[in-house]
């Protein structure tokens, strides 16, 4: 049995002249894309989009900004000395708190939410970052964290509310939503710069505004999983609309709002982190950023372990929430409290000071040590690897084959003749390819002929445009296609366009990097469960890294540089590929594998067949996600050196520049949304095709 029948192709054969969507973008695509590199020489602005139609969008964006910010800097500075309370509370509670207090307590809550295991996290946790010497600036983010979660997730419910409750501005909350989860982190600071200054604060309300929305999607997700009978039987009890709400419907969706909360508290931790590129506060994070910039790579991998077990610990106990859980022996509670008390006391006047703890200064030093001595041995090596796949793989995808092969790399120049054939190739190897039914694969040849030629980061405009639209028709139909157009229009009026490309490039290879590998590792645990066992719990650990931690093991083997921004977002984007890729490939129905196997089908078969047909859809959300995390990533990446949107936006937080850095973050909030919505368009369609 097949559920992988393709009848565009057998229609095709009976007549080839009734196109698939497909194959009439794919062509359409290709013959603009000739066209341009033909006369690309003697019509320049086919090829870059002319300056005098180039609007100054950052000045404008910049001039309308200055005066809206500074017409609420007296508000905004008021609000932040008002968070100053708060946050000094904060920090002096967790920073004055004895030690053995702080570690009981988080031991207790680990009882109360999961027991003996959830417990031993907590007190291991915390002995690791007490033992680390770093427990003044862990309390310090643990603080920020403790005041922007509150308000985070006060404001995500009542978005989620106010989305509910008004079904007709559901549409503009969920387009605001995405446009706050894909707007670069760094874009947010630099206007919260320019209104609340230097310092923590900074932090804590950018914290607040990137963990919101994760808490108002999962309201709004939890309240429309209620089940109407529980709906009905509010209404039939005679509540009004506020007890309907507050006393039935929100309850019956706790789990999925202790979700949000596990969630919210995840991009809290991790923005603070961030954060710290401009708050320059004593937390762990200004630490991880002092250590890396003095290239003190051990210590920066000891700050580094402590964000992970910080992230470990929150991420599990905020997630049992969640989890239906058992009643544990509340007296437990009691007596660990009364043990964390009791050798305060005893030890009172005698307690170590907290800084005094370097038990791991000597694993640093032996970090430090070993680098050196792993770069003098294998320095070499690591840099043939680099230079290796930057040379002859990133470098043609950036600029071309006709730049990138020259004769000190790859001994000999290209020339426009080998262009020329490599184009005329390519056209003779997909007119075969259509002429045996093959349209849509035909015209894939063709372009990737072109953007091999040419380079991703040359492409001409009115390629990319015009592919960009086909694509969206082809994936949501005229509406998308319109949209998308649009948005993309608006990168190209506004000067940002060959920073886009430089984006797009990067993220482009890393997304087909984690597809291909992750796409291969999700199917090696789908057929084997021992591979996913192991593999199981990496992927947790690395999605629970804040983002800037991944840039600790690739600059400590590979230095500042593309090549290494290239392994840190594919560290950071992989797992969505494993992990879907994984789920879709074992939850066949099982009458599908049924049939299959009673048809005489080997196991070969039912997967190439069977499984990976029926996982389509779900492998294209993990693509989809893989997406977005490499955008994300993208702009972390800014500080090892890369170029493109991601650069300047980095720059624009230096420069304290309010234009720059927010149509750069709104150029990159565009890449990714457009991804966003083709890749979910075609996973409709399939889920469609497959009666879903």
């Amino acid at each position: 049995m097949s559920v992988s029948a393709d009848p565009p192709v057998a229609e095709h054969r009976r007549n080839p002249l009734q196109l698939s969507p497909g194959a009439i973008a794919g062509w359409t695509s290709a013959a603009i894309g000739l066209v341009c590199l033909a006369l690309g020489p003697f019509l320049p602005w086919l090829i870059e989009w002319p300056a005098a139609l180039t609007v100054p969008a950052n000045e404008w964006i910049g001039a309308v900004m200055e005066v809206i910010l500074a017409w609420m800097k007296p508000s905004a500075r008021l609000f932040a000395d008002l968070l100053d309370y708060p946050m000094a509370g904060a920090n002096f509670l967790l920073v004055s708190t004895p030690w053995p207090i702080v570690i009981g307590v988080v031991t207790a809550i680990g009882w109360y939410l999961g027991g003996w295991r959830m417990a031993a996290l907590g007190f291991l946790g915390l002995s690791l970052v007490l033992a680390s010497g770093y427990w003044v600036e862990s309390m310090n983010t643990l603080a920020l964290v403790a005041v922007s979660v509150p308000l985070a997730l006060i404001a995500g419910l009542a978005i989620g509310i106010f989305a509910y409750e008004y079904p007709r501005l559901r549409s503009v909350v969920q387009a605001v939503l995405d446009f706050m989860q894909t707007v670069p982190t760094f874009a947010y600071l630099t206007p919260l710069l320019f209104l609340f200054g230097f310092g923590p604060v900074v932090g804590l309300i950018a914290s607040a505004i990137y963990a919101a929305p994760p808490m108002a999607r999962n309201v709004l997700l939890g309240l429309d999983r209620v089940e109407s009978d529980i709906k009905d039987a509010a209404v039939m009890s005679g509540g009004n609309r506020a007890q309907q709400l507050f006393l039935v419907e929100l309850p019956s969706a706790a789990t999925q709002i202790m979700i949000g909360v596990n969630q919210s508290l995840m991009a809290a931790l991790s923005m603070v982190i961030i954060a710290a590129v401009i708050g320059g506060f004593n937390d762990i994070g200004w630490e991880v950023l002092l250590t890396m910039r003095k290239a003190q790579f051990g210590q920066s991998f000891l700050a580094g372990l402590v964000i992970v077990v910080f992230a470990m610990v929150i991420d599990r106990m905020s997630g049992a929430l969640a989890l239906e859980r058992k009643r544990y022996d509340k007296r437990v509670i009691v007596l660990l409290l009364a043990v964390a008390t009791a050798f305060t006391v005893l030890l009172w006047g005698r307690l170590p000071d907290p800084a005094t703890f370097t038990l791991f200064d000597p694993v640093a030093a032996s970090v430090d040590e070993g680098l050196g001595n792993f770069t003098a041995a294998y320095g070499a090596n690591l840099d043939a690897f680099k230079n290796s796949i930057l040379f002859y793989i990133m470098l043609p995808l950036r600029i071309g084959l006709d730049g990138a092969v020259l004769p000190f790399t790859w001994g000999f120049a290209w020339t426009a003749t080998m262009s020329t054939t490599l184009l005329v190739a390519a056209v003779l190897a997909g007119a075969a390819l259509g002429w045996q039914g093959r349209l849509v694969g035909g015209a894939v040849v063709v372009l990737a002929a072109i953007i091999i030629e040419t380079g991703i980061a040359e492409l001409p405009w009115l390629f990319v445009m015009a592919g960009t639209a086909l694509l969206g028709w082809v994936s949501g139909g005229r509406r998308l296609s319109v949209t998308v157009t649009v948005l993309m229009g608006l990168i190209l009026i506004s000067g940002l366009w060959e920073r886009a490309l430089l984006s797009l490039y990067l993220s482009g290879v890393s997304v087909f990097a984690c597809a291909v590998l992750g796409g291969a590792i999700g199917l090696l645990c789908a057929v084997s469960p021992l591979a996913w066992r192991l593999v199981r719990p990496v992927c947790d650990m690395l999605q629970t890294i804040p983002l800037f931690v991944f840039l600790i093991p690739v600059l400590m083997f590979f230095q500042i540089g593309e090549f290494s921004a290239f392994l840190a977002i594919c560290a950071y984007a992989i797992v969505p590929m494993i992990r879907y890729t994984q789920h879709g490939l074992v939850n066949t129905p099982e009458e599908l594998v049924e049939a299959a196997v009673s048809s005489g089908a080997t196991e070969a078969q039912i997967m190439r067949d069977v499984r990976i047909p029926y996982a389509v859809p779900t492998i294209l959300l993990g693509v989809n996600q893989t997406i977005l995390y490499a955008f994300a990533m993208l702009v972390i990446a800014a500080l090892i050196g890369t170029t493109g949107l991601g650069q300047s936006i980095f720059l624009a937080l230096g420069q304290a520049d309010v234009g720059l850095g927010l149509a750069a973050g709104f150029a990159m909030a565009i890449l990714a949304l457009v991804a966003d919505r083709i890749v979910q368009g075609f996973a409709e369609e399939q889920r469609k095709a497959l009666g879903l």
